[in-house]
């Protein structure tokens, strides 16, 4: 095989990039020759095969950036006209009706984010102690945990900016004051910090359980949405009930509220841990079949298994 004809198996790659310089190199065995050509094309192979998880973990952390400003600029609103000056506030008075109705638009609203294309796309997580618990479940890469977690808090503070230029000065004041979650009276760190853990493992371990079957998965928005609204009806007057610490991040830095900020962030990311453990000591031959809060396949085809 003459050196000459060499160029034919590379014609699709520029002349600057070596592939031509072999003809001047006197000695140069033709098997030597296909053999570097063989070893540039697999490393070049390799390169797009590793790029191609990167490029993929970068677009859906967009995503969860879009979705979790979206989750927030709707929890802002929602406290805004449902606890803030408004009809609605004069009309129900009694906070413990407010923060029902509170509940019940946050769960439809986390819901139909899960379910939403970018959520379908991405998993839906919105909140760090999920992301953890998917990587601990085994179904999501642990290089993507922190990429997603950055675009969650970030997003939870452009949501709470927008609102505020959305709805104007009375974002910032109370009692909206960017929906910043602050404990009750009575309330010490510790039994804050119990209650976080607690609340966050009992979602994680809901969630876990109906991932690993089937027929149930496709109910884990409506799980998880309603689980977060009664966290917000039980416990709004006492911790608050966030269970998400990006649910809590961007509206503590705005507001300066940011006392008890460390236990929100913390605690729930416990939380997710332990249910991680607790649901592999009981479930020893079950499996978590996906990442993805919608419990669907991310064209929107059903689980198998």
């Amino acid at each position: 095989m003459p050196l000459r004809l060499l160029p034919r198996l590379t014609r699709n790659r520029s002349p600057l990039q070596g592939d031509y310089l072999v003809d001047g190199l006197p000695g140069l065995k033709p098997w030597a020759v296909l053999l570097s050509h063989f070893m540039a094309e697999n490393c070049t192979m390799n390169s797009q095969e590793e790029r191609s998880p990167l490029a993929r973990i970068l677009r859906d952390s967009a995503l969860e950036l879009l979705l979790t400003f979206l989750m927030l600029f709707g929890v802002v609103s929602i406290v805004r006209w449902v606890i803030g000056p408004s009809p609605v506030s004069q009309m129900i008075p009694e906070i413990h009706a407010e923060l029902l109705i509170v509940g019940v638009a946050v769960a439809i609203l986390i819901a139909g984010l899960i379910m939403s294309p970018p959520g379908r796309m991405t998993g839906g997580h919105m909140n760090p102690a999920i992301s953890l618990a998917m990587w601990r479940f085994g179904v999501f890469p642990g290089v993507g945990v922190a990429p997603y977690i950055i675009a969650q808090l970030l997003g939870s503070i452009l949501g709470g900016v927008a609102a505020r230029l959305v709805w104007g000065p009375v974002v910032a004041q109370a009692p909206v004051a960017y929906a910043a979650l602050q404990p009750g009276s009575g309330w010490s760190t510790l039994s804050l910090f119990a209650a976080e853990t607690v609340s966050m493992a009992v979602i994680v371990l809901l969630v876990g359980f109906c991932l690993t079957v089937a027929r149930l998965a496709p109910f884990v928005p409506w799980i998880v949405g309603g689980a977060i609204g009664i966290a917000i009806a039980v416990l709004g007057t006492s911790t608050g009930g966030s269970v998400n610490p990006a649910r809590q991040f961007g509206p503590a830095t705005l507001s300066g509220q940011t006392h008890f900020l460390w236990v929100y962030l913390l605690a729930p990311m416990v939380g997710a841990l332990l249910a991680a453990w607790l649901r592999k000591a009981i479930q020893r031959h079950r499996y978590v079949l996906t990442h993805r809060l919608c419990g669907t396949n991310g064209d929107g085809s059903l689980l198998s298994g």
